[in-house]
């Protein structure tokens, strides 16, 4: 049997609620920085006016047969009250064998969508989640039925990078406007990033030479930068002695390692920083630690081999996650463009800089630059050897240094509070009274 999350707090009375946030994302257990992201806006909603969250996401089984990388279950984070996590499962049968899961978050949303709540609904991922809203709201339409809806997507890179970019590629431009036709017909349109939003621009300009559209124009004048939300509060001031211990219970101790967390992916680098740690001088005083699941674990353990001074953990919970980076004494991301993912902004940077601890150190690439400022040493993506003295030198410097270093580079990340978000993206939608519709575009009356 396959084991489930422990049961999300409901909602006790629906029909009572008096304004609700629905978020569609891959959320918990996905290993992804916008699933954290996604929990962050649902819980700052809760203090906004909001009384009703929803997170509509993936069944567990779904989730899983994808071969997405994932938490482990019993360790998950309980949400507040007022935050239900709802997973619709799939309609249909086995003649339908991909849409049956896009048809069931449809559906759900439908019916949150007319039963009298005003909503405010956001999307994180065009494809499917956007495309899931749209036709969410074309179905209420062709009903006749009333729905005071407003929505937002946020595109978060991959979906442009990944789909965008491979339909172009491949000629499929049918498939990349009808996806510019889903974002663009939200309220509001955001990007996770200025480098993000400039390559959604690009991509539709593509797609208009290719099709006689006019996506580029819309985008420019609507395509805002959201960046994304971090729970700062779950990174600031550590307690010492509880970084200590779960050191300890992973056999480690503090400035005793140089970390990896992320998903341990291809375009992530951790083959490159196994690289520049055994070339490095770090790689005889300290451990590296590659913390992380992903699509290139087993990859990458293998190029470690049975190095005794390389640790993995694929098992670090979200309570863990800060004391680890708190207790290095450097975190790398490597980050390196692919094909297939561009690092479009950097949540985990963001994390480790909340965190204290040492240097980050990484690269250029995407977003990463937004992300980090001028707060971390930065090195060419794809080249060991200058990430080696990169890593050298954030060991080498003093604890003053490391201290100041630590003092810019938190107060550098805290304009990615979740709280701040939340504020700047939400400006101008929570103004009306609830019951009262907001923008014309999305409302059925």
């Amino acid at each position: 049997m396959t084991q489930q999350p422990r049961r999300q707090q409901q909602h006790p009375t629906d029909q009572a609620a008096q304004r609700r946030l629905v978020i569609v994302v891959r959320a918990d257990p996905v290993i992804c920085g916008h699933a954290t992201e996604a929990r962050g806006l649902a819980e700052v909603a809760l203090t906004r006016g909001f009384d009703d969250v929803r997170i509509v996401t993936w069944p567990i089984e779904a989730l899983q047969a994808a071969g997405l990388p994932l938490k482990p279950l019993d360790e998950l984070l309980p949400y507040s009250a007022g935050i239900t996590v709802e997973r619709p499962g799939p309609v249909g049968d086995y003649r339908v064998p991909t849409g049956r899961h896009l048809l069931g978050l449809a559906g759900r949303l439908f019916e949150l969508f007319t039963d009298g709540v005003p909503t405010v609904c956001m999307s994180m991922y065009l494809t499917p989640h956007a495309n899931a809203v749209a036709e969410a709201l074309r179905s209420v339409r062709a009903s006749g039925l009333d729905a005071d809806v407003t929505t937002i997507a946020e595109a978060v890179g991959s979906d442009i990078t990944n789909v965008v970019r491979s339909c172009i590629a491949e000629g499929a431009i049918g498939a990349a406007a009808s996806l510019f036709t889903a974002y663009l017909s939200h309220d509001r349109c955001v990007a996770v990033s200025a480098y993000t939003r400039e390559l959604i621009l690009e991509s539709a300009a593509q797609v208009d030479l290719a099709c006689g559209t006019r996506f580029a124009d819309e985008v420019a004048d609507r395509v805002e930068v959201s960046y994304p939300a971090v729970d700062a509060g779950a990174y600031l001031d550590l307690d010492p002695s509880a970084v200590d211990n779960a050191l300890a219970a992973r056999g480690l101790s503090r400035d005793g390692y140089v970390l990896f967390l992320s998903r341990v992916a291809a375009a992530k680098g951790a083959d490159d920083l196994i690289a520049a740690y055994r070339a490095s001088a770090a790689s005889s005083t300290h451990r590296l630690v590659i913390a992380g699941n992903g699509p290139a674990h087993a990859e990458t353990r293998a190029l470690a081999g049975d190095d005794p001074r390389i640790l993995f953990l694929t098992d670090v919970s979200d309570d863990e996650k800060p004391l680890l980076m708190n207790g290095c004494a450097a975190y790398a991301l490597p980050s390196k463009p692919r094909p297939e993912f561009v690092e479009t902004f950097g949540i985990a940077l963001v994390e480790k800089m909340l965190a204290g601890g040492g240097p980050v150190i990484t690269t250029r690439t995407g977003g990463i630059p937004e992300a980090v400022g001028d707060t971390a040493i930065e090195v060419p993506h794809a080249d060991p050897a200058a990430l080696a003295a990169a890593l050298d030198r954030a060991l080498a410097m003093s604890p003053a240094e490391r201290e100041a270093a630590a003092e810019r580079a938190r107060a550098y990340a805290m304009r990615f509070d979740r709280t701040a978000v939340f504020d700047n993206l939400f400006a101008g939608l929570l103004d009306e009274p609830a019951g009262r519709p907001v923008d014309a575009h999305v409302t059925i009356s």
